[in-house]
């Protein structure tokens, strides 16, 4: 790999190196490394672009790391990834998707992630998209993700939009049984015209079933975004919606939440708030020697950390 994709590759999964244990690392379009282990089998597509990873039951503390990077202008790609995890396994997975574009042809990633999650498995999942270049092609990304969990199943996704990409659909779907559990904290930012909108979908459809989605989102110059957060509590469940949003310059932000009961005892709750950052959050942090830029970009820091 060149320098451009080293660096993309830190930036969305934290790698100077190939990790240890499986992994498949995806590179303009081809797979330009590979490794399986024992219980985590790696398997490439013949039908579509894509993997089919493969985790036997009982497997535990193990990782997958399955990042993709784009540094050539005008690539397209629509890649499709099923992860099949046995029961009774605790295993952490990397994914996300750099693009580094300086030339005149837009270069854009579509990833399809399909989830199917055995009895009293756990899985923590961890997505970050990047963009960066100088030229005039966009950076486009649209990930979808869809979720089902079997019987006492616990998912837990980080997923972050940390900059650069100019225009996004995200979708996040996700299907409970019983006291299964899922947790999605999903962070955006945004400048400059990038456009940006989220669909965070949960249907509890078995007792005991649980879901807790927070949403993050700074909008900063002329960016939009919108974020829609679906909960269908259609068991004994309960279900959890937070969407926090900082709005700056001549942005807008469109929150819109949607909570479904079709049970006497689901019980859902939804909180959202948008807002400027709080002049008496700049106020204390430029009297410490801060500009009030440096300031602004603390704050954002740490309300998307």
């Amino acid at each position: 790999m060149d320098k451009i994709q080293k660096s993309l590759l830190k930036e969305v999964a934290e790698l100077d190196a190939l990790p240890v244990g499986a992994y498949n690392i995806r590179s303009n379009g081809e797979s330009a490394a590979r490794n399986t282990t024992a219980e985590i089998d790696i398997v490439t597509k013949e039908d579509v672009q894509g993997i089919d990873i493969n985790i036997k039951p009982h497997t535990k503390k193990q990782s997958v790391h399955i990042p993709v990077i784009i540094s050539q202008s005008g690539l397209k790609e629509v890649v499709y990834n099923d992860f099949n995890i046995g029961e009774d396994c605790d295993v952490t997975i990397v994914a996300g998707c750099g693009i580094s574009n300086c030339g005149g042809e837009d270069s854009k990633h579509d990833g399809v992630h399909r989830f199917f999650v055995g009895k009293n498995s756990h899985v923590k999942y961890i997505e970050r998209h990047y963009g960066e270049g100088t030229g005039r092609g966009k950076r486009l990304m649209n990930p979808t993700t869809e979720i089902e969990l079997e019987e006492g199943a616990v998912m837990e996704l980080e997923t972050s939009q940390i900059g650069g990409i100019d225009d996004t659909l995200r979708i996040t779907r996700a299907k409970l049984d019983d006291d299964a559990s899922i947790i999605i904290h999903d962070k955006i930012l945004t400048e400059g015209d990038q456009n940006a909108k989220a669909e965070l979908a949960v249907e509890m459809n078995g007792d005991g079933s649980d879901c807790d989605l927070i949403s993050r989102g700074v909008a900063k110059e002329e960016s939009h975004q919108e974020v829609v957060i679906k909960i269908d509590g259609n068991a004994d469940c309960n279900g959890h919606a937070e969407c926090d949003s900082i709005i700056m310059d001549d942005a807008t932000i469109v929150a819109t939440p949607q909570l479904t009961a079709s049970d006497v005892e689901a019980s859902l709750i939804h909180e959202a708030a948008i807002g400027k950052i709080a002049g008496e959050q700049l106020t204390k942090l430029m009297t410490m020697g801060l500009s009030e830029k440096e300031a602004e970009e603390m704050i954002i820091h740490g309300f998307l950390a």
